[in-house]
């Protein structure tokens, strides 16, 4: 097993207001005088859970988590059906990203993201690369139409039985459309049996697809219905509006990455996320390093992908050279 730094606990954390009714909840942990680091976690919708203050030494690094809008500790929640998503957009993301920046005072730092939080994380780049000193991206996406078509529709070939019961979770005359808009419609549905037969397919298909790696276990959070709910609700938002970005604009202005490093480590059974997303992107960002991984699959899957990301942050630490 890889051998994590040891947990730590916040020393400062708040709730930032950051407009449109929300609040944020930000923390930071390990040195306060370290090089600053900051988590974009998945989903959309998953949270920052404590591990990811573990991926870096607490002797070096100044490691700053947030709960994305909508989601973990943040306020209003995306659980309770009345939350409007409405504001809960990528550009508002990054502008959250650039609100806590300047709030804890810190002029540039790492950013690392996994699945969701690396295409967060580099739309952010692309857009204050200035603010960048390196990336650390693991499980890359890009959340473009044609990833979203993938996961929803064309997987299907590889998992059929389990396919066929996402897809028919759906209204019958809505099962040759847009299955991601299906469950959007689904999961604001006035009923709340239909928002949660519609909550609990989606996040049982994403346990399905994520599920190449040897050993792979269900996520224990998808047994929670208010996560369930609230995990559904983001990932489904965003998709149908593909991150809220320019179908492809992120590898078009991946140029503008031009002098940040960084390092991408994917599993090549990542099935969920295929490896050639990741290639794509390297081919025009020449500072990036890719590290593909043979036997692993979507997230931190296995201990040679955390192994891996972990060592990308102790290359970046202060007095190491990248």
């Amino acid at each position: 097993m890889t051998e994590l730094y040891p947990p730590i606990e916040p020393y400062e954390h708040g709730m930032l207001d950051v407009g449109d009714g929300n609040r944020v909840y930000w923390e930071s942990c390990g040195n306060p005088e370290g090089k600053p680091a900051l988590v974009l976690h998945g989903g959309p919708g998953a949270g920052a859970g404590p591990f990811w203050r573990r991926l870096f030494d607490p002797a070096a690094y100044r490691i700053v988590l947030f709960d994305q809008r909508g989601c973990g500790r943040s306020t209003p929640d995306a659980a309770d059906p009345r939350t409007s998503l409405d504001v809960n957009t990528t550009p508002r993301l990054i502008a959250d990203i650039e609100l806590l920046r300047r709030h804890l005072g810190i002029g540039e730092w790492l950013v690392i993201g996994g699945s969701w939080g690396v295409t967060l994380a580099l739309a952010y780049a692309e857009q204050h690369p200035g603010r960048v000193s390196e990336l650390v991206l693991f499980s890359v996406t890009n959340t473009t139409r044609r990833e979203v078509e993938w996961v929803t529709r064309d997987m299907g070939r590889i998992f059929p039985e389990e396919w066929a019961r996402f897809r028919d979770t759906v209204p019958e005359g809505e099962r040759d459309g847009s299955l991601v808009e299906a469950y959007a419609r689904m999961l604001a549905d006035p009923d709340p049996d239909v928002r949660e037969r519609a909550a609990r397919e989606w996040c049982r298909w994403e346990d399905v697809h994520v599920s190449t790696h040897p050993g792979h276990k269900p996520d224990p959070r998808y047994e929670d219905p208010d996560f369930r709910l609230r995990f559904a609700r983001l990932v489904t938002h965003y998709w149908r509006h593909a991150g809220f970005l320019g179908d492809g604009a992120l590898l078009r202005d991946a140029g503008r990455l031009a002098g940040i490093p960084g390092v991408m480590i994917h599993g090549r059974m990542d099935i969920s996320g295929p490896p050639d997303v990741a290639w794509r992107l390297a081919q025009v960002w020449p500072d990036a390093e890719l590290v593909l991984i043979g036997t692993e699959g979507h997230g931190l899957s296995g201990d040679a992908t955390t192994e891996a990301v972990q060592a990308a942050t102790d290359r970046f630490r202060p007095g190491r050279s990248a």
